[in-house]
C-alpha cells in the first residue's frame, strides 16, 4: 500500500511523466546557461525554454485546454516534476507568482478580465507580478496585510492608487500586475497593464535566491489611474481574495521545492556512492549514510504533508490552517534536506558545479516567502486558543 494514499490519477501520471522527462532532458542543460544573473534568468532564456515546452505539449500543464485546473492532488504531482530543476517551473509555466496569479484570476476575474489578463499568462506569453508587500521601514504591510499603506481613492470614473511596495517578485519585465490597495471599503485588488509610467521600479534587491526572472523589486506607485472594470472583484474584499490565492500558493511552493530537493538528493546520493575516502565509498561511513537516510525520511514526510493539504483543498476546505502547517513542516524539512546535501558533497556542494548550492539558497528564502515559519506558527497558536475557548 502506498504511504501517500491514493495513487496519482491517470491523467496526472501521464502529464507528470511528460513534464519530468522534459525537465530532465531539455531544461537541465540550461542550468549552466550564462543568461542568468543575481536577479534571475533573463526573459530571453525563459521565452526560449517556453517555446520548447509549448512544442513538447507541456506548457502550463496544470491547466487543461478547456481552462479546467487539475485537482490540488494532481497539481501536487505535476508541479513536483516541474521542480526537478530550478528552471523547470519557469520553462513549463508553473512558477510563482504566475501560477498563483492565474489561479486567482480564474477564481475571481470577470470574463473580460480573463480574456485580457489571464489568457496571455496561461499561454506563457506574459509574466505577472503581485503587488502586496510594502517596505518594512515605513510600517507597511508584510506578514500583517492589515497594515497596508497603499491607498485607492475614487476620482470621477477612475480609481487613483498611491503607495510603495517591496519584494515584488518579477515586477521588472512583467506585463500583468495585480495591485493591492486600501479604499474606504477596505482592501482592493486592481489589474493593470505593465509597464505603466505611474509604477516606477526604484531598485531590484540583491537577495539570496536567484531563480525568478526580474528578481524582487522595490516599487513606487504615483497617481496610478485604474478604470473600475479593472478592479478584481468588489471593493473591500481584497483580503478575502488574497486568501483565495495564498492558501494554494503556499502549497504550490511546497510542491515545486520538493521536486528541487528530490533532485538535489539524487545528486548528493550519486556523489556519495562514487566518492571514496578512507578505503570505501563515503556513503558507507555512517556520518554520510545517516544523512542520506534522514533525507529520505524528510522527503517522504514532506510529500505526505503536501498530499494531505491538497486533499483538504480538494474537499472544499478553506485550507488556511492546513496550508500554514504544510508551509512550516515542508519548508523546514526541505531546509534540512538541502543542508545535508551540501554537507554530503563537501567542497563541491558549495560550488555552482551542480544545482545543490542554488537549491540550498532558494529553500532558505522559501522559509520566509509566503509567510515566515514564525508567523504561521503564531496563526496556528491563535486557532488552537480559539478552539480551546469554543470547547469550554
Amino acid at each position: 500500500m502506498s504511504l501517500t494514499g491514493p495513487a496519482p490519477s491517470e491523467r496526472a501520471e501521464t502529464i507528470g511523466a511528460a513534464v519530468a522527462a522534459f525537465v530532465r532532458d531539455v531544461v537541465v542543460p540550461y542550468e549552466q546557461d550564462p543568461r542568468r544573473d543575481a536577479h534571475g534568468p533573463s526573459d530571453e532564456l525563459v521565452a526560449e525554454m517556453r517555446a520548447k515546452a509549448r512544442a513538447a505539449g507541456v506548457l502550463t500543464p496544470h491547466i487543461l485546454g478547456d481552462g479546467e485546473h487539475l485537482t490540488q492532488r494532481e497539481t501536487a504531482y505535476v508541479l513536483r516534476q516541474s521542480g526537478l530543476s530550478p528552471l523547470g517551473p519557469l520553462a513549463v509555466n508553473t512558477a510563482a507568482p504566475d501560477e498563483g496569479n492565474m489561479y486567482l484570476l480564474g477564481k475571481v476575474g470577470s470574463a473580460e478580465q480573463k480574456r485580457r489578463f489571464l489568457e496571455p499568462l496561461v499561454r506563457g506569453e506574459a509574466r505577472s507580478a503581485f503587488f502586496m508587500t510594502e517596505p518594512a521601514g515605513e510600517g507597511g504591510a508584510g506578514s500583517d496585510p492589515s497594515m497596508m499603506k497603499t491607498r485607492a481613492v475614487l476620482d470621477g470614473n477612475h480609481w487613483v492608487v498611491n503607495g510603495r511596495k517591496a519584494f515584488i517578485t518579477g515586477a521588472q519585465g512583467a506585463q500583468v500586475g495585480i495591485v493591492m490597495a486600501k479604499s474606504e471599503d477596505g482592501a482592493c485588488m486592481f489589474l493593470v497593464d505593465l509597464p505603466d509610467p505611474a509604477i516606477t521600479i526604484e531598485r531590484v534587491l540583491d537577495t539570496i535566491d536567484t531563480s525568478m526572472p526580474g528578481g524582487h523589486a522595490v516599487v513606487r506607485i504615483e497617481n496610478l489611474r485604474v478604470p473600475p472594470d479593472q478592479m478584481l472583484g468588489q471593493s473591500g474584499d481584497g483580503f478575502k481574495y488574497a486568501q483565495i490565492r495564498l492558501a494554494p500558493a503556499r502549497l504550490s511552493h511546497c510542491m515545486r521545492w520538493l521536486g528541487a530537493c528530490l533532485r538535489a538528493n539524487e545528486i548528493a546520493t550519486d556523489y556519495a556512492c562514487r566518492r571514496e575516502a578512507f578505503g570505501k565509498a563515503i556513503i558507507d561511513h555512517e556520518g554520510i549514510g545517516f544523512m542520506l537516510a534522514e533525507n529520505r525520511i524528510d522527503l517522504k514526510q514532506a510529500e505526505l504533508m503536501i498530499d494531505w493539504c491538497a486533499d483538504v483543498l480538494d474537499a472544499g476546505g478553506g485550507g488556511g490552517a492546513e496550508s500554514s502547517m504544510a508551509k512550516v513542516a515542508v519548508s523546514e524539512a526541505l531546509m534540512r534536506v538541502a543542508d545535508r546535501c551540501v554537507q554530503v558533497m563537501g567542497g563541491t556542494g558549495v560550488t555552482g558545479d551542480t544545482i545543490v548550492e542554488q537549491v540550498f539558497r532558494e529553500i532558505r528564502a522559501f522559509r520566509i516567502y509566503d509567510g515566515p515559519t514564525e508567523v504561521h506558527k503564531w496563526s496556528l497558536a491563535k486557532a488552537i486558543k480559539r478552539n480551546w475557548r469554543a470547547a469550554q
